[in-house]
């Protein structure tokens, strides 16, 4: 075994969540383009979904060094035409490093061009990362996204005017004990940060365990 394998790393919550998460995005994303995904974490997630999802280009993106390895060990276990190279982008910069022209090995400008960015996924990010996080996702996100485009959000949300689930409470409170700029966010106010980039919420989609997947969509200011 090449000894690149040995750094995979394994997320437990990605066997339950991806089908259910894939299901939705079969029926949200855009026909075609190119999918960027923000913290793509282990890699799990890109190496199931982009050969589900052709003919979209599935672009990986992580700001962990440690993880990047760990996404390109799964890409080399588990090869995929239509998934690149995990690209180092932080969500706090501004620009963000695909904006300056940062691109993985094997993927030309021109390729990106004709098959540009036309939505971007978080799953499991903004509760936990601080809250400045969320609002470089979502300003990165009115900057990049073209009209029509695609802003996919999954994992757990308080609402206003519904019960949280005890399971959630209890989640928020470990994330805040572990690190107090993290938390479970609440939806309406990830709303209105969106409305202001240019993103209009179009369904926020029950799953499993109490998380969402909230949909946004680029609209023409």
């Amino acid at each position: 075994m090449d000894i690149s394998l040995d750094r995979r790393q394994y997320a437990p919550a990605t066997e339950r969540n991806r089908d259910p998460i894939l299901q939705v995005l079969k029926q949200v994303l855009p026909p075609q383009g190119t999918v960027l995904e923000i913290a793509s974490g282990t890699g799990e997630h890109g190496v199931y979904f982009a050969p589900a999802l052709a003919p979209r280009r599935w672009l990986s993106s992580e700001p962990n060094p440690e993880l990047r390895s760990s996404i390109l060990a799964w890409q080399q276990a588990c090869p995929v035409a239509n998934l690149t190279a995990p690209i180092p982008l932080d969500v706090c910069d501004r620009p963000w490093s695909i904006e300056t022209g940062l691109l993985p090995p094997g993927l030309t400008r021109a390729e990106l061009e004709h098959d540009p960015i036309r939505a971007i996924v978080a799953i499991n990010m903004i509760h936990i990362a601080p809250w400045a996080a969320t609002l470089g996702l979502l300003a990165g996100a009115g900057r990049i996204l073209p009209p029509g485009g695609i802003l996919y959000l999954y994992g757990p949300f308080f609402q206003g005017g519904q019960v949280a689930a005890p399971s959630n409470i209890a989640f928020d409170q470990s994330l805040r004990a572990a690190n107090p700029d993290w938390g479970i966010r609440a939806l309406e106010e990830v709303e209105a940060i969106a409305h202001g980039e240019g993103l209009q919420r179009r369904e926020a989609i029950a799953m499993p365990a109490n998380n969402l997947s909230v949909i946004f969509e680029r609209h023409d200011q």
